[in-house]
């Protein structure tokens, strides 16, 4: 069954700052509804923008620990995610948010992170050693159930740019960190 996407929240919004309850029950028809909404977000918002791998539940106001994800093979959920290591390297790299879409903000994060999760029926699940692209794109979904965003975690004053400064600079902008999706 497919659902009508809902409005990605705005930076500003309050309910980006509160941390998610876990999933205790995974055959609840609301919560089955609410995860359709999500993957129908995420999708739409693919459409529109021409980018976004993920998207987590308090973006669109459901205040769970849900995250939609489509790596270019179709939506999964990564259900109650905990992560159980973290490497000791980092980089730098230019981040952007759904919430945030004219924005992208200059961060640090793990260069791979492992975690424990749920699907969307329940099952358990490990994801171990990420990569890069992965590692970075879970810990900024992880970071969204929390109620810590991008911004948060900016590398000082200089590290929030508009996304078409950081177009018509790219490669100036590219200089200023180790990691670039773009």
């Amino acid at each position: 069954m497919s659902a009508d996407p809902a409005n990605v929240l705005l930076l500003g919004d309050d309910r980006l700052r509160a941390r998610s309850a876990e999933i205790e029950y995974f055959d609840d028809p609301p919560l089955a509804r609410g995860l359709d909404v999500l993957a129908a977000t995420l999708e739409d918002f693919r459409r529109r923008h021409g980018f976004g791998r993920a998207i987590a539940a308090p973006q669109i106001g459901l205040p769970i620990r849900a995250i939609a994800v489509n790596l270019g093979r179709g939506t999964f959920f990564v259900i109650n995610p905990v992560v159980t290591w973290r490497s000791l390297d980092t980089f730098t790299m230019w981040d952007d948010c759904m919430s945030f879409p004219d924005r992208l903000v200059r961060l640090r994060r793990h260069e791979s992170v492992s975690l424990e999760y749920a699907d969307r029926e329940g099952k358990p699940n490990d994801w171990r050693e990420l990569t890069r692209p992965e590692s970075e794109l879970l810990q900024h979904e992880i970071d969204h159930l929390d109620g810590i965003l991008a911004v948060d975690r900016a590398l000082g004053s200089e590290s929030i740019v508009r996304r078409d400064r950081f177009v018509a600079q790219h490669e100036q902008y590219a200089a200023l960190v180790d990691y670039t999706i773009y």
